[in-house]
């Protein structure tokens, strides 16, 4: 089997490099194709779905992750079935129960940061200064309702330690905190619905 990622920058790509692994194992293939922003993937993937309809092989499979954004999820969400369902793919949201699906279409609320804040130990494990309470501080208890943005919210929990004096690198940061990420004890929400999405995607591939 293998996964097809679509996500709209470099820093997606690091982090996620670090932890798919950690919930598809290692006998699972995959390639992250990282895009110059959000606009930038919604105006090429139409046409990069129409193009792998055209080839794909039954055990390869999309998954495309987008930032909300403070969008809103169901028009965002929408927006991206709609691409599917145009390139005459199958998406999880129209595939029978149990029946395999070609695309799996997932956001981050409101941004890839919030994943980061749900596990809080790989904060700390790459920047031990900041305090391992920070996840019962009333901000950042539910990772995915960070008022003001969730990178400048870690922005300021990282400088206020010493770190990134000159501005959050958000691509360090991915990779430094996404090293250590454990995903069964991820408190966001939109995390958690990504990774049931994809062990859903595997559990529903045919056995040869």
């Amino acid at each position: 089997m293998h996964i097809e990622f679509h996500v709209e920058e470099l820093s997606a790509q690091e982090a996620l490099q670090n932890f798919l692994p950690k919930i598809l194992g290692t006998t699972i293939t995959f390639d992250i194709h990282a895009y110059q922003g959000k606009h930038n993937l919604l105006e090429k993937l139409p046409n990069r779905l129409k193009g792998y309809q055209a080839w794909l092989p039954d055990d390869w499979h999309i998954v495309v992750l987008i930032d909300q954004d403070r969008e809103d999820c169901k028009e965002l969400k929408s927006k991206l079935e709609k691409m599917a369902s145009e390139a005459g793919l199958i998406t999880k949201s129209v595939a029978q129960i149990n029946s395999p699906f070609q695309v799996l279409n997932r956001l981050t609320i409101e941004e890839l940061e919030a994943w980061f804040f749900g596990d809080v130990d790989a904060i700390v494990a790459a920047y031990p200064k900041v305090s391992l309470n920070l996840g019962q501080q009333a901000p950042y208890r539910n990772p995915d309702q960070i008022a003001g943005g969730t990178w400048e919210a870690l922005e300021r929990v990282l400088q206020r330690q010493g770190y990134f004096p000159g501005g959050l690198e958000k691509i360090n940061a991915a990779r430094e905190i996404s090293t250590h990420m454990e995903p069964l004890r991820n408190r966001s929400k939109s995390f958690q619905v990504f990774r049931n999405g994809l062990l859903d995607m595997v559990n529903r591939e045919p056995s040869s």
